[in-house]
């Protein structure tokens, strides 16, 4: 009792202050464009704004409820603030919050994978912040290197290779569940490339086919049973 006590003040405080610094970081992102325009002597467009928004501001509305839907479960309350917050979710935070949750053998939905994932991720950022700062202090003397011909095909790779080692792993646990998603979410990336600009809105009909199909066996089962 004493312990789930303890955990429920614990995420009470999470959530107390991921609200807090949410509302901030909000603020600060919508207020830096008026703060600038005030510095320099002139104010943005609010109509260009509008417009920029109406093209492409929906799609990302969309994507963005989708992430939540989908990330939250996985990372928890802290991790879950942390992430959104400081960003760059699908390149470093969820890979490295999945793998430090499997190195620790915790599962999704209980305190250890709370902690665990909220550990992982501000680990995560800070390392984020200091490779950024060596590379902003080292742009100059690194730029011939980074943009030869021989290494910029790997740069394109980064996030495949991420995914694919990540996803291997599930994917040999639910083989039946995940491989029929996979083709057809490949077939139709491949005959359709437009769609990979629009990956997060393509996790809502793979995860239902992903969800059908795992209630399907789940019901031959139980007849079979």
């Amino acid at each position: 009792m004493k312990q789930d006590s303890s955990y429920e003040q614990y995420l009470k405080g999470t959530h107390r202050l991921g609200r807090l610094v949410s509302a901030a970081v909000l603020v600060m992102l919508l207020g830096a464009p008026f703060l600038i325009g005030a510095v320099l002597g002139v104010s943005p467009d609010l109509g260009a704004a509008a417009r920029g928004f109406l093209s492409v501001g929906l799609v990302w509305i969309v994507s963005g409820v989708v992430e939540y839907l989908v990330y939250t479960p996985m990372l928890g309350a802290g991790g879950s603030y942390l992430a959104f917050i400081t960003g760059n979710l699908i390149n470093m935070k969820i890979p490295c919050a999945m793998n430090a949750r499997e190195l620790a053998d915790a599962k999704a939905g209980t305190p250890e994978n709370e902690i665990i994932s909220t550990l992982s991720i501000a680990v995560s950022s800070l390392v984020t912040v200091v490779v950024l700062a060596l590379g902003v202090l080292l742009m100059i003397p690194l730029q011939p290197v980074l943009q030869s011909p021989a290494l910029r095909p790997a740069f394109d790779c980064v996030v495949p290779a991420l995914f694919g080692a990540m996803a291997c792993r599930y994917y040999r646990r639910n083989f039946r569940i995940s491989v029929i998603p996979l083709a057809v979410m490949s077939a139709l990336f491949v005959l359709v490339p437009s769609l990979t600009s629009s990956t997060s809105m393509m996790i809502i009909p793979s995860g239902a086919l992903a969800i059908g199909l795992a209630y399907w066996f789940w019901k031959r089962g139980q007849k079979e049973g």
